[in-house]
């Protein structure tokens, strides 16, 4: 078995949990200016985080996921926190967030690595954002 390298990302997929598909779509697209494509699979709606068309994920290192409406997953603010790219500006995200129906509850802060900040998005979702500016 092929082991991880330092050109490899430990984590190469997430999935956050919805309730209302299009809400959450609506959000995220909104907040991180991205277009998102939706999928129905049996009983689950997987809407999809731009990725680099025609690059398999799970083996190419890049990190991309879903939301994902099934009913397994259910929203929470506990647990694992995802970080999203806010770059250019982390900012520029925060200020469409609770316009768009979330709640800023950790606003813009400064650590070594640039800035990060935490939300709860509209389907109650404790989620992160991370910029270098």
């Amino acid at each position: 078995m092929e082991r991880l390298s330092e050109k490899t990302n430990v984590i190469n997929w997430f999935e956050i949990a919805v309730t209302d598909t299009a809400r959450a779509k609506k959000f995220y697209e909104t907040i991180l200016d991205i277009e998102m494509t939706t999928q129905e699979i049996g009983d689950e709606e997987l809407t999809f985080f731009p990725a680099v068309p025609g690059v398999i994920q799970a083996t190419s290192g890049r990190v991309t996921g879903i939301l994902l409406k099934n009913e397994f997953s259910k929203p929470s603010t506990d647990g694992t926190v995802v970080y999203l790219n806010a770059s250019p500006d982390i900012q520029q995200v925060l200020d469409k967030i609770e316009r768009c129906g979330g709640k800023v509850v950790v606003p813009r802060t400064q650590i070594i690595a640039g800035f990060i900040a935490q939300f709860i998005d509209t389907e109650g979702n404790r989620v992160a954002l991370h910029s270098e500016h």
